[in-house]
């Protein structure tokens, strides 16, 4: 007997298998309609031992790797890399993504050198046995420009980056950011449709597109067949403020039920911004990276998400 599947299931299935079957053992996976909690740990402290003891202390068993020791992690020396993958590795945890500030640069910054840049990323992510590196899609070459003008360049230079990736068990995530190309909604899927890739998929941050102005549950909709990863921060029009999940625009608990119902079950990394919301970096310290963590169990619970 055939078993039916809705429409949303099937989209949901088509983009997401490649995505899970090519990188960490599936044992890092949750189970269909649950998630995993990651975090940028950096934003505890600058120091290896206490973002891992605040993560642990809270359930989170996975980094987003950005900065450690005051360093990005496209600055980490091989020393360092290999203290960072000890550690994490002793006490049961892994690496989720490579927060990468890859793409995070004016579209008129030499190229050659760019991607060789890109490639250590990739070298990153398969010495931490990531499955993700974060990524983004390009400032305008000057304040005030529109980047829109340079859709073409954007677009060579993603498609170039999801290329590469082909032969290696990573996949890029874009995530929408404030003044770059994929800043709004329809930009992201413009991104996404045109480079058609596996490999080039999205990472959802609903703070994001609220300071943005966007409608958040409108880009879920629009987006979610390709979305493979969470930034969870939120954001309050009215004070123009960083806030915990839930407390502001971001729809947060809607798209996560939604998520649900379509089969999510990748992570969900916590960003919180609550102290500083800088622009390669945040930070929220260990006692509000606390309340952050509750409120996103709070709001898992509501929606029906169970955290594994």
């Amino acid at each position: 007997m055939k078993t039916l599947i809705s429409r949303r299931q099937f989209i949901w299935t088509s983009f997401s298998a490649p995505f899970i079957t090519s990188s960490l053992p599936q044992s890092v996976w949750a189970a269909a309609g649950s998630v995993k909690l990651a975090a940028f740990a950096d934003e505890i402290s600058p120091k290896l031992d206490e973002q891992i003891h605040v993560c642990k202390e809270l359930g989170i068993r996975y980094f987003e790797l950005r900065g450690v020791a005051g360093k990005n992690v496209m600055n980490f020396d091989e020393p360092l890399r290999n203290e960072i993958r000890s550690k994490l590795k002793d006490n049961g945890m892994g690496v989720a993504s490579i927060g990468s500030p890859i793409g995070k640069v004016k579209i008129n910054d030499p190229w050659p050198a760019y991607f060789d840049k890109f490639k250590q990323a990739v070298e990153l992510a398969e010495f931490f046995s990531a499955p993700l590196i974060r990524i983004f899609s390009y400032f305008a070459p000057a304040k005030g420009q529109d980047i829109s003008q340079h859709r073409d360049e954007v677009m060579r230079r993603m498609q170039a980056k999801a290329d590469y990736v082909k032969g290696h068990p990573v996949t890029l995530v874009h995530e929408n950011e404030k003044d770059i190309y994929g800043e709004h909604g329809p930009a992201c899927l413009d991104i996404l449709k045109t480079v058609n890739s596996p490999k080039l998929r999205c990472a959802f941050d609903p703070a994001n597109f609220a300071i943005a102005g966007d409608d958040t549950l409108k880009n879920w909709e629009m987006l979610k067949p390709y979305v493979v990863h969470f930034h969870i921060k939120d954001y309050k029009r009215e004070t123009k403020k960083i806030v915990p999940a839930g407390q502001g625009d971001g729809n947060i608990q809607a798209i996560l039920e939604d998520a649900k119902k379509s089969g999510y079950h990748g992570f969900l990394t916590l960003e919180p911004h609550l102290r500083v919301a800088g622009k390669n970096s945040g930070e929220t310290g260990a006692d509000l990276f606390k309340v952050a963590t509750d409120a996103i169990r709070g709001i898992c619970a509501k929606a029906g998400v169970q955290i594994e």
